[in-house]
């Protein structure tokens, strides 16, 4: 999968869709968005939110609305493409340039930009993870450890978790424990060092 620098990048990619991307790009652009790159696709944001992103597929193209369980989608054309996976996305495909109705488009925009304003959003709730057995042992073992543990945030007692319960052998288990609690210890998540 490419992972574009550029939206023009991207359009030019995807010769079968061009003339609906740039006439897709073209609408956004008449609102206040900011156009970029966001996860290698065209991303557009107000005030650093996402709003909208652009997408082009085998049979579609489309619009992806990131707060699209807001809209009101009047002309029923918004869907939930994973059920059981998003809650907030809604995605307008469109099969050719025929589908692509200026003004219907612009009302969706502006909507969803006056939502993201008024801070219509819905925020990701993490699950917990089956708990790691070992990693319980070695935190009862070591209450400045459980005391850290306890003050992260459930994604990174997430990552902790699941980094151990993916080890396959006891004594990997074992040593995944000793490596993770002297940086549970410093107050970070396992994975903090690849984040920006």
């Amino acid at each position: 999968m490419n992972r574009y620098k550029t939206v023009d990048e991207f359009i030019s990619d995807h010769a079968q869709w061009q003339e609906e991307l740039i006439r897709l790009q073209a609408l956004i652009q008449q609102t206040e968005l900011i156009e970029g790159i966001k996860w290698g696709f065209p991303c557009y944001t107000i005030n650093n939110k996402n709003v909208v992103g652009l997408g082009a597929f085998k049979s579609y193209v489309g619009l992806w609305f990131y707060q699209g369980v807001y809209l009101s989608d009047p002309y029923g054309v918004l869907i939930n493409a994973q059920e059981e996976k998003t809650k907030a996305m809604r995605q307008w495909r469109m099969n050719s340039i025929d589908e692509i109705d200026d003004v219907r488009v612009l009302e969706y925009l502006t909507e969803a930009i006056a939502n993201q304003k008024a801070g219509k959003e819905m925020k990701a709730t993490p699950k917990m993870v089956s708990p790691a057995p070992e990693l319980l042992e070695g935190l009862a073992a070591n209450h400045m450890a459980q005391a850290a543990f306890s003050s992260l945030t459930l994604g990174r007692q997430n990552e902790y978790h699941e980094y151990i319960n993916d080890a396959k052998r006891a004594a990997t288990k074992q040593s995944r424990v000793a490596k993770c609690l002297p940086i549970i210890l410093s107050g970070k998540g396992l994975n903090d060092k690849y984040k920006k």
